[in-house]
């Protein structure tokens, strides 16, 4: 987490409901004892220049035990507004329960259904817990989910691309998510591409726009190559604008 690379882009999306609504998606954050807390004060201090309408974090938040990093954790809670989160791989291994008692100001979405209000509208979100979470004894309840986000219009938010076909079955307005750091280092890249339906980057698959965070942490070696991280700030539209020539 060496620079704050700010990534602002419109999404289209099918619900007039969501236009012009702001999101700040943050992702794979993966702290740890080397992480400095100068870097997470930038952080939140450039979260909280920043004009959005929530806040959603999608998984890997740490990268130890939480007893080495509480301070840091602690850091986080200064984030200004809502903020959503939901587990990442790692976030489970390391102790997801934990992360959560650290985490005071954030709402926690595992298998969560929530609803808030933007312009007199009632806007529906989701999350599930990480496709590992069976292993540690984590039920992930996609019927709850679903029947959730089929409430339109709906936001879906899970770690892994993979979950992706969970916002297409429920008619979903917007997936979020992250996990694959855009491949981290060339070439890496196509063995992401081997497991994963998408790599980074914005896609359309029927009425649902799919973004995937490349994150803003390392994930084995404090090192990125062609493959940016980034912050995200995301402005949801309902119609594109045409220039008239």
């Amino acid at each position: 987490m060496n620079s704050l690379p700010f990534n602002e882009l419109e999404i289209l999306v099918d619900n007039k409901k969501l236009d012009s609504f702001k999101i700040l998606h943050l992702s794979d954050l993966h702290i740890n004892k080397k992480t400095s807390i100068k870097h997470l004060n930038d952080l939140i201090n450039f979260c909280n220049s920043t004009s959005f309408d929530i806040c959603v974090i999608t998984g890997d938040i740490i990268d130890c035990k939480v007893k080495f990093i509480k301070e840091k954790l602690e850091i986080l809670n200064k984030i200004n507004g809502v903020v959503y989160y939901i587990s990442g791989n790692h976030d489970l291994f390391y102790g997801i329960d934990d992360l959560k008692k650290k985490l005071t100001n954030f709402i926690f979405m595992d298998n969560e259904c929530k609803e808030f209000i933007y312009k007199n509208e009632i806007i529906h979100i989701a999350g599930l817990p990480d496709r590992f979470s069976k292993f540690f004894g984590i039920k992930r309840d996609i019927k709850k989910i679903e029947k959730h986000l089929n409430n339109s219009p709906s936001i879906f938010i899970s770690h892994q691309p993979k979950d992706y076909k969970i916002a297409l079955n429920s008619n979903s307005n917007l997936f979020l998510c992250g996990h694959t750091h855009g491949g981290q280092i060339y070439p890496f890249h196509y063995l992401v591409k081997l497991v994963q339906p998408f790599l980074a980057g914005l896609f359309y698959k029927k009425n649902t726009a799919i973004y995937i965070n490349k994150g803003l942490g390392y994930w084995g070696i404090d090192f990125r190559y062609k493959a940016d991280a980034e912050i995200t700030l995301i402005k949801l539209i309902t119609k594109r604008v045409e220039l008239l020539l």
